[in-house]
């Protein structure tokens, strides 16, 4: 028997509908598999995110700590075992096996009760971000990754109905100046491997490294499509320039491409407030107003 948690089975029903109560209703099933297939043994509670379900668990042929993660397999995660491969261990959670079919992963355990969120000082927890996200995007994406061309492309067709919906004149402009941001660089895509969620609580402490970013959603694509988590965390007006400008420096990044980029994941973000009928979060907005320098 395994504990699911009431807000995970909730979450799932509510976004995925009958395939995310089917997920929920299978996690039991699945789990068993798992643990015999892979010869491991369940050491605590029930983990979750909103996305999956994570076991803690020992490897009992050689004593490994570990952790099982189960998770509906579709466009986001279907690249997150092929990512962590790639980065095989730098700067992030080691894989240690998986299975293709359902997406099910065997995890390197790390420490889930700390997260970076924890650390007092947020311009040093944007720092250990900055030079982990340095790390992870200075691998090219395999062929076959989503690709950050697509996604924009998609992003720039679906604005002129999306800002029918806008109906503050400032946020209308704001976004319509987003849209021109990403524009100005679609046709230069990239080609880094992005980790595209790399916030705060997606780094925990580790043994072998302090820390260790976690939860991958990996596509193809300019590392400046990374910057908007660390921007918002812990939001603060005014360090919102002073981090943009440590993670640019960080990373190597030219900054006027990098910030029309960032512009590019504030567009993304309110593109999915409208489809959803959701409010947006207005740190967003400060975090485009400042980027276009119309505050601070």
């Amino acid at each position: 028997m395994i504990d699911i948690p009431e807000e995970l089975a909730r979450t799932q029903i509510d976004i995925n509908g009958a395939e995310g109560r089917a997920f929920v209703e299978g996690l039991p099933e699945r789990a068993a598999h798992f643990l015999d297939r892979w010869g491991l043994t369940v050491t605590g509670p029930s983990m979750h995110g909103m996305a999956s379900l994570v076991l803690p668990v020992t490897r009992t042929a050689d004593g490994v700590r570990a952790a099982l993660k189960m998770q509906i397999r579709d466009e986001e995660s279907e690249g997150e075992p092929v990512g962590l491969r790639i980065w095989d261990g730098n700067g992030i959670v080691r894989l240690l096996d998986d299975d293709p079919e359902t997406g099910t992963m065997l995890l390197e355990r790390l420490d889930e009760k700390r997260h970076l969120s924890a650390v007092a000082d947020s311009r040093e927890a944007v720092r250990i971000l900055a030079e982990l996200l340095a790390r992870l995007v200075a691998v090219p994406a395999p062929a076959g990754m989503r690709t950050l061309g697509d996604i924009a492309g998609q992003m720039l067709a679906d604005v002129p109905t999306a800002l029918k919906s806008v109906e503050d004149p400032e946020q209308r402009r704001l976004l319509e100046d987003c849209a021109a941001a990403v524009r100005e660089v679609v046709g230069e895509p990239g080609d880094r491997l992005l980790h595209w969620d790399l916030h705060f609580d997606n780094v925990l402490a580790a043994e072998r490294e302090p820390w260790l970013a976690i939860d991958p959603k990996p596509l193809a694509g300019d590392p400046g499509f990374d910057l908007w988590p660390a921007l918002d965390n812990r939001f603060e007006a005014g360090e919102v320039l002073w981090r943009f400008d440590l993670m640019t420096e960080v990373l190597g990044l030219d900054r006027e491409r990098a910030k029309a980029w960032t512009l590019g994941r504030l567009l993304q973000n309110a593109l999915w407030c409208v489809e959803d009928e959701d409010d947006f979060e207005e740190s967003e907005f400060e975090i485009a107003r400042r980027l276009l320098g119309r505050r601070g």
